[in-house]
């Protein structure tokens, strides 16, 4: 079974979970913020718990973060090698998927055990984790987000980690868009990464849903992979599908060719044994 936990670290730690939420710190700032596949008890008393700097609060009329004293706007961590600004923003989010941090392991070690250049396509790219990730491997990358927020964070990623210089491409785009564009183009790429979300929408309102656009998006991908490619990777969260759907796309994209691996993406608590299940992932990759 490939190793997909991610561990408690310097900066990065999942303290407790369970009744639907989760305790973590980044860095020196503790906060609680909902997570629907706790469905256990807390482990901690209500007293640690209340020790969170920030809580996201969810009610009837709103949803938002609320601090219990004061913390900076935003704040920096080392995690996974890198160094990420870390901000409490809508959605209950932070700026990084932690448990995202396996799969940059894993693209890493496929990037540096090959003695030709890599090319990478990193669609969805949000803050930047698996595009600095691969640069810092040695690849030259193209990160493609509808986001202009996110692409200027991931932006700041890279000057934080000083990856600023390497040849990374940063692009505010719809995913679907660029990769069309890119198959005119007659570009190519020796790996490509997707982080889809079930839900959301371009730079200029585009509405992307999973179940109708996920299939034409990888059916395009094809078209611009290389004839050597290196590795595929899909993440998924949310949507409700299993980690098998995922794969078989990936069998029809590459047949019997290459290494397959498929599971869930889980984060260690610092405290117990106990994994919190976060999202599931498909990867190819050659044997």
């Amino acid at each position: 079974m490939p190793n997909t936990t991610t561990l408690p670290g310097k900066d990065y730690e999942l303290l407790d979970s369970g009744e639907g939420d989760k305790l973590e710190r980044f860095g020196q700032v503790m906060v609680s913020r909902p997570d629907p596949q706790a469905l256990w008890p807390k482990k901690l008393s209500p007293s640690e718990w209340k020790k969170a700097d920030a809580y996201f609060n969810r009610s009837a009329d709103d949803a938002a973060w609320q601090s219990r004293r004061q913390i900076p706007e935003r704040w920096t961590i080392d995690f996974g090698g890198l160094r990420f600004w870390i901000k409490l923003s809508a959605f209950k989010h932070t700026g990084i998927f932690p448990e995202n941090q396996p799969n940059w392991d894993w693209m890493r070690e496929k990037i540096s055990k090959v003695d030709r250049p890599v090319n990478v396509l990193n669609l969805f790219g949000y803050t930047g984790g698996a595009t600095l990730a691969c640069a810092q491997a040695g690849a030259s990358v193209c990160h493609v987000d509808g986001s202009k927020t996110a692409v200027t964070w991931a932006r700041e990623n890279a000057e934080l980690s000083k990856l600023d210089e390497k040849p990374i491409r940063w692009i505010v785009d719809d995913a679907r868009v660029f990769v069309q564009r890119e198959i005119k183009r007659g570009r190519k790429y020796e790996a490509i990464i997707l982080d889809p979300p079930a839900f959301g929408h371009g730079p200029k309102k585009e509405l992307w849903k999973i179940e109708s656009d996920l299939l034409k998006l990888l059916e395009d991908c094809r078209n611009i992979l290389s004839y050597h490619p290196l590795f595929f990777l899909i993440n998924g969260y949310a949507s409700g599908y299993s980690a098998i759907a995922y794969a078989n796309n990936l069998t029809h994209l590459f047949g019997k060719k290459g290494e397959l691996e498929t599971g869930e993406l889980t984060i260690a608590h610092s405290k117990d044994d106990r994994l919190l299940p976060c999202g599931i992932f498909a990867r190819w990759s050659v044997s």
